[in-house]
């Protein structure tokens, strides 16, 4: 009886993945693209009050997005060679998809393997920090386990050793 109710159990355990991981890959996991995106007054969109997300900016939108908060990327004083050293590596990351780009502004979403959650990280050079102003956010969800952070650091190390 009970081995019968551990199998029962196991199948279900292995079909929730499937049908998981089918969701995945039919684009079912994908979001919506978010309405404001962009650079408006010095600013790229404020974060958002989950914690699924960074923004290089959290300091001016306010204390409730301090959860939020990482240090900008750096940056050369040439802004045009700045942004296409970041276009680089950002395309020569797995998932990444360059969406718009710009002589200062960069727009990546980026897609997981499996499940194929989508991530909008947008890249702006600050003119008067001398800076890379930096926003990535998942679109589903209320927490990513760190991804978007562990993305933008590992980035940052990237441009370091340039």
């Amino acid at each position: 009886m009970l081995l019968n109710a551990l199998a029962i159990g196991l199948a279900v355990l292995v079909a929730a993945i499937g049908l998981l991981l089918a969701a995945g890959q039919a684009g079912l996991l994908r979001g919506k693209p978010p309405t404001l995106l962009g650079v408006q007054g010095g600013r790229l969109p404020p974060p958002h009050v989950t914690r699924n997300n960074v923004h290089s900016q959290a300091g001016i939108w306010g204390a409730q997005y301090a959860h939020t908060a990482i240090e900008p990327l750096p940056a050369q004083a040439d802004s045009a060679q700045t942004m296409e050293r970041l276009r680089s590596l950002v395309e020569a990351t797995p998932g990444a998809q360059v969406v718009k780009a710009g002589p200062d502004y960069l727009y990546v979403q980026y897609t997981s393997k499996w499940l194929r959650f989508v991530d909008d990280a947008e890249f702006w050079f600050d003119p008067v920090a001398q800076r890379l102003q930096v926003r990535s956010a998942s679109r589903l969800g209320e927490g990513d386990l760190g991804v978007n952070r562990a993305r933008i650091e590992a980035l940052r190390k990237r441009l370091a050793n340039l």
